[in-house]
């Protein structure tokens, strides 16, 4: 079936933002007089919980339990601080998509594909990032962001492209979502849609055997992606029409 919409993840998908909130969590620690910092090795670990309140309590219950009495009651402050500080971080400019990621956002728009992001990171977050990157208005490129503070459970779980699935009023083999983890490829094959993967700096190791291909990036016409399974062997960057043809030809991994 030819597929009538992109469905992009953020973080990790569209750039490589990880340490930008890595940084934003930390600092923000800091000002609530905090003496927690979250290194590479142990934000790598809590990754596997999807959602910034989520991980704080997992911090505090793997790493910090003698802090739960005094702390479990602020961690909306300490999330909603936190989304605050990345936004105005990343309006410092300086925010890069990862490689073909414009690229392709504008050749599916242009051909008149119908775009949407299902992300569990909050609205705010998903704004600057476009804004910053693809210049001021650039959400309206997007029919439909479902963002992780509009449902009940985040990815692994489908409930975000369900919800984008329904805004978009399309059924899931209508779609082909763009993911790089492990869980954010699950939510979305549990959703039925079929779902490209490019790796990103925290998920290179992960399991995503479930997506239908696994790339580096998107790549460009003159910096090819590496292929690592799946459909894309032999090419060298994704395009909607070669997007399409897979597509066609596709037998999905369940």
């Amino acid at each position: 079936m030819t597929f009538q919409a992109l469905i992009f993840d953020v973080d990790g998908t569209l750039a490589e933002t990880e340490e930008a909130h890595r940084r934003a969590f930390n600092e923000t620690f800091g000002d609530f007089g905090l003496d927690w910092h979250w290194s590479r090795a142990v934000y790598a670990d809590l990754l596997k919980i999807t959602g910034g309140k989520e991980r704080i309590r997992h911090f505090i219950d793997h790493y910090r339990p003698g802090d739960a009495e005094r702390v479990r009651d602020i961690v909306g402050q300490l999330h909603q601080e936190k989304t605050a500080r990345y936004v105005r971080n990343m309006g410092g400019g300086g925010v890069r998509l990862r490689p073909g990621v414009e690229r392709l956002i504008r050749e599916a728009a242009a051909a008149g594909m119908r775009l949407a992001i299902a992300t569990t990171t909050s609205l705010p977050n998903v704004k600057i990032l476009l804004d910053e990157a693809l210049g001021a208005g650039a959400t309206g490129l997007f029919e439909v962001i479902a963002a992780g503070d509009m449902v009940a459970a985040k990815k692994p779980a489908p409930d975000v492209y369900l919800l984008a699935l329904e805004r978009l009023g399309l059924p899931a083999d209508a779609c082909l979502a763009i993911e790089d983890s492990y869980n954010g490829v699950m939510s979305a094959r549990r959703a039925g849609i079929t779902t490209l993967a490019t790796t990103s700096d925290y998920t290179r190791l992960e399991d995503l055997r479930y997506a239908f291909g696994v790339l580096s990036d998107l790549g460009e016409p003159d910096a090819p992606f590496l292929h690592f399974s799946g459909v894309g062997a032999g090419e060298s960057h994704v395009t909607v029409d070669l997007l399409q043809r897979w597509c066609r030809g596709r037998a999905m991994p369940y």
